[in-house]
């Protein structure tokens, strides 16, 4: 799995005009799945994002994570992050899973990170055309790659 990670004050994200989604201060998250991803994966991506300490303390050091502050999550599946640039200007998305692998995946990961979190998360339309808006605090933004573990 593959995760872009923001800090944010604010954000929302909209289908066909209608917001779906929304949090205040917490993380916006936009997540791909390729087929190599397991329930193991999804369970270090998710302690990984609720507890990376990207929140300021009162010293202005980022020291806090979305548990210590309690923040909220939107989650939005994005399967262009899984893009390879490679060859030509036209990006290739075949290590990104069809809808049949990444549907569940997502749906679980929206599982893991309420059961870890402790609370409903937001999130976005699988597979819809999504408008995503957001107020990046920081700005934060951290990308992780779970075959990467970094």
């Amino acid at each position: 799995m593959r995760a872009v990670i923001q800090r944010v004050s604010a954000a929302s994200v909209a289908v066909e005009g209608s917001v779906v989604g929304q949090i205040g201060v917490g993380l916006l998250v936009l997540v791909g799945v390729e087929d190599a991803d397991t329930g193991e994966d999804r369970t270090w991506l998710s302690n990984k994002i609720i507890n990376l300490r990207i929140f300021n303390d009162s010293d202005g050091t980022m020291n806090r994570s979305l548990v210590d502050v309690g923040g909220d999550i939107l989650l939005v599946s994005q399967f262009t992050l899984h893009a390879s640039t490679k060859k030509g200007n036209r990006p290739s998305y075949i290590r990104a899973s069809k809808p049949e692998v990444a549907m569940p995946m997502y749906e679980a990961m929206i599982r893991q990170l309420e059961t870890d979190i402790g609370k409903k998360i937001q999130t976005g339309v699988f597979g819809a055309d999504m408008k995503v808006s957001l107020l990046n605090d920081g700005p934060v933004t951290i990308v992780i790659d779970t075959k990467a573990k970094e």
